[in-house]
């Protein structure tokens, strides 16, 4: 086992670094320059040897170590170096890093730093240790926004991957699964008429019996996992002034899909049931999900306990992130807790990240993936 304290100390330079660059989603650029700087001059070993291959496209950055084989089976180790805006209620500057006592504050710290720094390292020590699979690091960009420019444009420039670790905060627990996204707009029409005569066609009336269907209805497939499909009307607008009926009602749903549905088929079945028009803004984001017969599942599995003392339990996941968009199976864990994400004074314990890097070298030294993935 190589120094995790010198790999921690190492880590927590770099992720101070970026804390005190703002990166929130579509303006990275300052952060990933920082970080593909600092990656740069670790790619070549004592003997001059280059230990992995560097590439970037827009704000995504990704290595590959050498020895790549297109025979064998790829593992993907992905974080993302973007933030949220700070929400109003820091009582910190979210961009100067601040450690006191046992957590370091800063935005991002959690969510997704702490992730990125703890992956980085594990892919540069397994750089120097023979594996029978090939290796890949990827820390991508607008996974806040799930933006075009993110991974998504990144992905077509790798080469083919069986299977992705996605660091995330979960408590180093292994997440096997992880919901979906669609967001609707819907639209009910109506006809204008003064409100003090029976004269129109009222819109939020015509609305409403779309609106209770998204509130009660429920898809019959439940997974055991993710639980059932979950649709929150989020988002209402209606009217210009009181003494007019509204000839028009649009309104938000929030669509968050199990692994039992694609978001195709979550939309066809909508736009069956209700009356109003329904347009979806994306189909792309949809749920994912890896077998707990993994070889990945099993190794995390074999860790033993849980930063917290508990067993590690495979879940599943209420968070969306860039598993949403990968076509590969995908395994997230990582360091931190979801609940500190998008928070005021969000941090990170040292300690979190020391015992990430332990156990990621632990998971991922002597990994067998045997061959194509076909879980």
């Amino acid at each position: 086992m190589p120094d995790t304290e010198l790999l921690t100390a190492e880590a927590l330079d770099l992720l101070q670094r970026l804390i005190a660059t703002p990166r929130t989603s579509r303006n990275e650029t300052a952060a990933a320059d920082i970080l593909a700087h600092f990656i740069g001059t670790k790619q070549r070993d004592a003997q001059h040897r280059e230990r992995f291959t560097l590439q970037r496209e827009a704000n995504n950055i990704w290595c590959i170590a050498a020895g790549y084989d297109a025979a064998r089976p790829t593992l993907l180790l992905n974080a993302h170096i973007d933030t949220v805006k700070p929400v109003a209620a820091w009582q910190r500057d979210p961009f100067t890093p601040v450690l006191e006592g046992d957590r370091l504050y800063g935005l991002g710290s959690n969510d997704d730093g702490a992730s990125l720094v703890s992956l980085w390292q594990t892919f540069h020590v397994l750089c120097a240790r023979p594996q029978s699979y090939n290796l890949i690091f990827l820390a991508s960009a607008e996974e806040e926004v799930s933006g075009h420019d993110g991974i998504e444009r990144a992905i077509p420039l790798l080469p083919h991957i069986d299977v992705a670790l996605v660091g995330e905060p979960t408590g180093m627990q292994p997440a096997i699964a992880e919901k979906g996204l669609m967001v609707l707009d819907v639209t009910a029409c109506g006809k204008a008429g003064h409100a003090a005569r029976e004269e129109g066609i009222n819109a939020i009336y015509r609305a409403l019996p779309d609106i209770e269907w998204f509130r009660s209805y429920r898809f019959p497939q439940e997974s055991s996992l993710l639980g059932p499909v979950k649709m929150s009307v989020t988002v209402i607008q209606a009217g210009t002034q009181h003494n007019v009926v509204p000839d028009r009602c649009t309104f938000t749903v929030d669509v968050r899909s199990n692994e039992c549905y694609s978001n195709e088929t979550l939309y066809e079945e909508i736009c069956r049931h209700v009356h109003s028009d329904v347009q979806a803004r994306s189909f792309r984001l949809n749920s994912s999900h890896i077998d707990r017969e993994h070889p990945l599942v099993q190794r995390a599995i074999a860790l033993g306990p849980a930063p917290d003392g508990r067993p590690r339990t495979p879940f599943g996941s209420p968070t969306l992130s860039d598993q949403s968009l990968m076509p590969w199976p995908s395994l997230k864990m990582g360091p931190g807790d979801s609940a500190r994400s998008h928070t005021a004074d969000e941090y990170i314990r040292p300690q979190e990240i020391e015992g990430a890097i332990r156990d990621y070298l632990t998971m991922l030294d002597g990994l067998q993936l045997h061959g194509k993935m076909n879980f």
